[in-house]
């Protein structure tokens, strides 16, 4: 079910936001074993009307978990895989030559894949820079352009794009300043060995577990309004500023680590992550205020990917989650 963005959204209590969260939570996994973190982070980034970077080797599951995701909400899915052949108008569409009964010919739009409430851009870092763009620009400004007309994409829109870290051959890496426009970036862990087990009990047999539609796309821009209106104390705010400020090497109160292996820190964008998504974790947990440990638990996912490392931690195997992890370490709450 496609909705527009003239929807009008109701504010809906406290208790119907988390109840409709655990719904979708559990009902994703009755197909996704384990990943509670990946799948914890999916929600809040769809209720944050953000999108993920979903990185993890093949076979974990990551286009399982929004081919779920779209089952278990009355929305309308799209799948485009990545190749370097793929060509923008793929994706947004394109005009074409169209003759009517009469031998009337005229240019009529033809939609891509894009137009849809949930999009898994799959291998996104095996196609053309050119190609990357036009869906990064589709996910910053949610609408497309072709020749002279724009067009809206539909609410809620939310992209889910994966990458394979270990077959980088003949890949194009996304550049900073387009990774910057991911909510998150999720790293898909390899399931233990309890889990694996279960995997197989799951996928070896003939039964398949069935899900429920549980929420509409209504639903979600209702709990994304609510997510707004979240207090946040000027203490508590200026907690999260300062961690968002730490990953810069410049700033005093940075970690050593920081100073020694950060070209550039995050973005504004990263505090607007850092913010929204702390907002939503405090619904989830029944609180209509933020606290300290709930920037503390998104800021792993809503900065990695938004510092910038030098050569010298290239050369060392220095990773941002360190950074952040001595961040966190560092800048204490109070």
């Amino acid at each position: 079910m496609k909705t527009d963005d003239n929807t009008r959204t109701m504010e809906i209590p406290i208790e119907e936001f988390g109840k409709t969260a655990k719904k979708i939570e559990e009902e994703i996994r009755k197909v996704i074993v384990g990943q509670a973190e990946i799948i914890r982070g999916v929600i809040i980034a769809l209720i944050a009307e953000g999108h993920v970077l979903l990185e993890g080797v093949p076979g974990l599951g990551k286009t399982m978990l929004i081919r779920t995701l779209s089952e278990v909400l009355d929305l309308e899915f799209s799948r485009i895989q990545f190749t370097p052949d793929l060509m923008p108008a793929d994706i947004i569409g394109t005009n074409i030559l169209s003759e009517d009964g009469a031998g009337n010919k005229a240019l009529t739009y033809q939609q891509g894949p894009i137009f849809a409430n949930l999009v898994l851009a799959d291998e996104i870092n095996r196609a053309t820079p050119k190609t990357q763009s036009s869906l990064l620009e589709a996910m910053q400004e949610r609408s497309v352009t072709v020749g002279t007309k724009t067009r809206k994409l539909p609410s809620p829109f939310f992209v889910m794009a994966t990458q394979n870290p270990l077959e980088m051959e003949g890949t194009y890496p996304l550049p900073e300043a387009q990774l910057d426009r991911f909510f998150f970036k999720l790293l898909v862990p390899y399931p233990e060995d309890l889990e694996l087990l279960e995997i197989m009990n799951r996928t070896t047999i003939s039964t398949v577990p069935k899900v429920s539609k549980v929420a509409s796309g209504e639903m979600i821009l209702n709990m994304s309004a609510l997510a707004k209106e979240v207090l946040v104390a000027s203490h508590v705010a200026e907690y999260g500023i300062k961690v968002m400020l730490a990953t810069h090497p410049d700033k005093e109160f940075a970690p050593k680590s920081v100073k020694q292996f950060a070209r550039y820190g995050s973005s504004p964008r990263g505090a607007q992550a850092l913010f929204l998504a702390a907002k939503i974790r405090a619904l989830l947990d029944g609180r209509y205020n933020v606290a300290f440990e709930d920037f503390r638990e998104v800021a792993m996912p809503a900065l990695r990917h938004r510092i910038l490392l030098n050569y010298e931690a290239v050369m060392e195997g220095v990773t941002s989650d360190a950074l952040v992890k001595d961040i966190l370490d560092v800048i204490q709450p109070g």
